[in-house]
């Protein structure tokens, strides 16, 4: 008699959907569903088959070990790690120790045979655990089951599928079971046989829809290493990122609004010994310290997690590889991504260190907490049962056999791993503070020390000693109040921009370029500029010498062309802040270093002057067209370009600072045209700052050449009251609040008001006092730019003040 669909033992990606979990588990389901449904649109994925959930049973019902399983787990206790460990050993051992039917055989061997017959004699496989009850909309822990890699031929194939089957009683997948509920015998595993991507001698990683850390849900994530995918999902390696911006690539632009080289240290590959089919090999520093993909393959990467992502309805979680042979970019895994896209509360947790300390380490911040404890540090998994809850893991990686402690741990840390390795992952799911890739965390501490663990200061993660005090400030974002004064931003950090947006806003008021040339270039853009000249310098000159090799370092991932690389970095930093905030705007500031702040980037001693006062002296506007700067502000022009043009993010508009006449406003605008940045092309704004009494008193004409104006409300007081806000001698004078100040300040609005020009404030005096802000209401401005911190508070005083003088939100 036939078997019915139900009772196949092997079924064929392509006779596969998402409704049949039941029969070959989530992975397989999705595998299918995609092979189906998605390579018409153009996503590759490797063909193959799936043993089924039924020959899981069947191997169960004809081996008869079924009785013998349950006798094994008698007395289960998963709290009891060496009890968990005995009992999980003991059913494994069974399973990997009993000959498969014959029909279980010949029905793995013949889909093997008919892949040959696809591909080539002794094709290798990719042999993946599918379990029925994984990657659930609600959970889904990294790799509960196994995989295996590079299998070929009849035996080793079989003897992977055994293995297969065992791992459904790892130590870690049978204390998931019992802390989700089900019974050990209510989950069933089926098998993916996929054809191997030769990824060994290319590259693989991890794909995320969405924003791992925040759940920011416009951009693409993608890390990514050399070789096969396993170092990076089990965090040995510290992977290269990029994120993609979703609205703008889906309208044909290229959208990468961040890259970051990983370190990669080392390269999964292949081997010739059946026994150990894959190694890991160091990777050479040359290679290491380039960028895994060409922004063609991220672009590629990123359009295919659209394309996934719209297909099931939710955000993904996708494993991609890179064939070596071919070229060719392939989708092996995608399973629902199971933390942010869960969160349906309106509530805003923010967690605040009140103490401060020197931080003994820093590594990646996953998530946002603060967790602290005893540190305890284990370095192989058979320590696992000395852990206590409540203190703090610290391990060189973790893997799902540390599931068990983890998710009683009070934070994570980890020498290794990027932010989609399963310590990351598990620490999301959990809600644990994490940090990984400190690179010495068990070298530098010591078991027995208090520490305070916070990933509440942006993408950097802290390691403090000691128990720092902190609170948790929660706020309800529906009690938000609207205002028609519009309340934007002050964000100078690309990398908090994905988190922060997420505070009611009305856009971006200030976005410093300054803070992402000196952290995320470091380098005089002139020094850059003028490379081939130092390189020749450098051979009789070990003081420059010393300088290429500090720009070389930093540079590793554009060796040919030193300015494109502050170029794309500029670019990038800006790209993200826009993106973060589109479509609304947001108004990034050109570079307004002074000649002693310059002086500090690497090789800026020899490209500027030494001044006694740079507070007044070189900088903002008089630098963009003198003959000495010029060429250096043109890489500044051509990073917005960039951003604004190939990224799609026209929301970006431009403001200029320390601008001291209208003629060299029209310099400057001048100069900007040169450089192909022009005023009023693609809805181009362009703003000045009025932080000199001039643009106050003359600001007329100022209305004449620009769209705006931001009141720089710290330059502005310096200037009318006739201080250096750097000196602590005249310290106590400095005060926004002075009634010289604010006589400037209404002076602006209003002549800006008449005008009908835009007219906001983006200085510090509305963050620090809630009544200047007040004042500024009364005044009419249009928009208040604050620090993320006080954008609430402001927000409610400014509504409060609103109402009384009758204005309508």
């Amino acid at each position: 008699m036939a078997q019915t669909r139900d009772e196949q033992l092997i079924l064929w990606f392509e006779e596969i959907a998402i409704t049949d979990v039941p029969l070959v588990g989530g992975k397989n389901a999705s595998l299918g569903e995609m092979y189906q449904k998605l390579t018409g649109k153009g996503v590759n994925i490797p063909g193959g088959f799936a043993v089924t959930a039924s020959a899981y049973r069947f191997l169960l019902k004809e081996a008869k070990i079924e009785s013998a399983i349950k006798d094994a787990l008698e007395g289960l206790n998963t709290h009891d790690m060496k009890n968990l460990q005995e009992r999980g050993e003991r059913v494994r051992t069974l399973i990997r120790n009993t000959p498969f039917p014959p029909s279980l055989a010949d029905a793995i061997l013949n889909g093997y045979h008919t892949m040959e017959e696809r591909y080539s004699n002794g094709v290798d496989v990719a042999v993946r655990s599918s379990a029925t009850a994984e990657d659930l909309p609600d959970a889904s822990f990294a790799g509960q089951q196994e995989t295996f890699l590079n299998i070929r031929g009849e035996d080793a194939l079989i003897d992977a599928c055994k293995r297969c089957f065992a791992s459904l009683f790892t130590n870690r997948a049978i204390s998931y079971r019992h802390d989700k509920g089900f019974g050990q015998f209510d989950v069933y595993l089926s098998i993916a046989i996929q054809k191997m991507v030769r990824s060994d001698e290319a590259s693989s990683g991890v794909i995320f829809s969405i924003d791992t850390e925040t759940g920011f849900k416009e951009v693409v994530f993608i890390n990514a290493s050399w070789g096969l995918g396993e170092n990076v999902v089990q965090g040995r390696v510290n992977p290269d990122e990029y994120y993609v911006f979703k609205p703008t690539l889906q309208q044909g632009k290229r959208p990468i609004v961040g890259k970051r080289v990983g370190t990669k240290e080392l390269t999964m590959v292949y081997t010739d010994d059946p026994g150990e089919p894959v190694k890991n090999i160091p990777t050479p520093p040359e290679r290491a310290s380039r960028f895994t993909l060409t922004d063609d393959e991220i672009l590629t990467l990123a359009r295919w997690a659209c394309v996934i992502e719209e297909h099931y309805g939710k955000p993904m979680d996708i494993e991609w590889a890179k064939d070596r042979a071919e070229g060719e970019l392939y989708i092996v895994q995608a399973r629902p991504e199971t933390v942010h896209s869960q969160l349906t509360e309106k509530t805003m947790e923010t967690y605040i260190l009140k103490g401060t300390a020197e931080p003994v380490l820093t590594g990646q911040a996953v998530g946002s907490k603060i967790g602290q404890g005893i540190a305890r540090i284990i370095e192989d998994s058979a320590q696992i049962g000395e852990f206590k809850k409540g203190e703090v893991l610290i391990t060189t990686m973790t893997d799902p056999d540390w599931e068990p402690i983890m998710k009683i741990a009070a934070a994570i840390v980890t020498n290794k791993g990027g932010r989609t390795c399963h310590a990351a992952i598990i620490s999301r799911e959990l809600g644990i503070p994490c940090i990984i890739g400190t690179e010495t965390a068990t070298t530098q501490l010591t078991t027995g020390r208090e520490v305070t663990v916070s990933c509440a200061q942006g993408d950097t993660g802290y390691l403090y000693e000691g128990l720092i005090p902190f609170e948790v400030e929660k706020l309800d974002l529906s009690s938000v109040p609207r205002t028609r004064t519009q309340i934007m931003m002050n964000v100078g950090i690309p990398e908090r921009a994905f988190r922060e947006c997420q505070i009611p806003n009305d856009g971006v008021g200030l976005a410093r370029e300054e803070f992402i040339i000196s952290s995320h270039i470091g380098i005089h853009p002139l020094a850059l500029l003028h490379y081939k000249e130092l390189t020749e310098r450098a051979e009789t000159d070990p003081e420059i010498k010393a300088l290429i090799e500090k720009i070389d370092s930093l540079t590793a991932t554009h060796p040919e062309d030193k300015r494109s690389f502050f170029i794309d970095r500029l670019a990038q930093g800006i790209g993200r802040i826009a993106a973060a905030f589109y479509p609304k705007d947001v108004i990034v500031r050109l570079s307004d270093f002074k000649t002693n702040e310059y002086a500090n980037l690497i090789g800026g001693s020899l490209y500027e002057p030494v001044e006694s006062n740079p507070m007044i002296g070189w900088r903002g506007a008089s630098r963009y067209y003198d003959p000495k700067f010029k060429e250096a502000f043109g890489l500044e022009c051509e990073a917005i370009l960039k951003a604004r043009g190939e990224m799609g993010l026209t929301n970006i508009k431009v403001m200029v600072p320390f601008c001291r006449t209208p003629e060299e406003g029209k310099k400057v605008i001048d100069t900007m045209k040169e450089f192909g940045l022009i005023q009023g092309e693609d809805q181009l704004e362009l703003y000045v700052m009025c932080e000199i009494p001039s643009n106050v008193i003359v600001a007329d004409r100022f209305a004449d050449i620009f769209d705006g104006f931001s009141i720089g409300s710290n330059d502005l007081t310096q200037l009318t009251l006739g201080l250096d806000r750097d000196s602590d001698l005249v310290a106590h004078i400095f005060d926004e609040r002075h009634e010289a100040v604010k006589a400037m300040v209404k002076q602006v609005i209003t002549v800006a008001k008449h005008r009908g020009r835009k007219i906001g404030i983006c200085g510090q005096a509305p963050s620090d006092f809630p009544e200047f802000a007040t004042f500024l209401v009364e005044c009419g401005i249009d928009s208040i730019s604050l620090i993320p911190d006080t954008v609430i508070k402001t927000r409610i005083a400014i509504a409060k003040k609103e109402e009384e003088m009758g204005i309508k939100a």
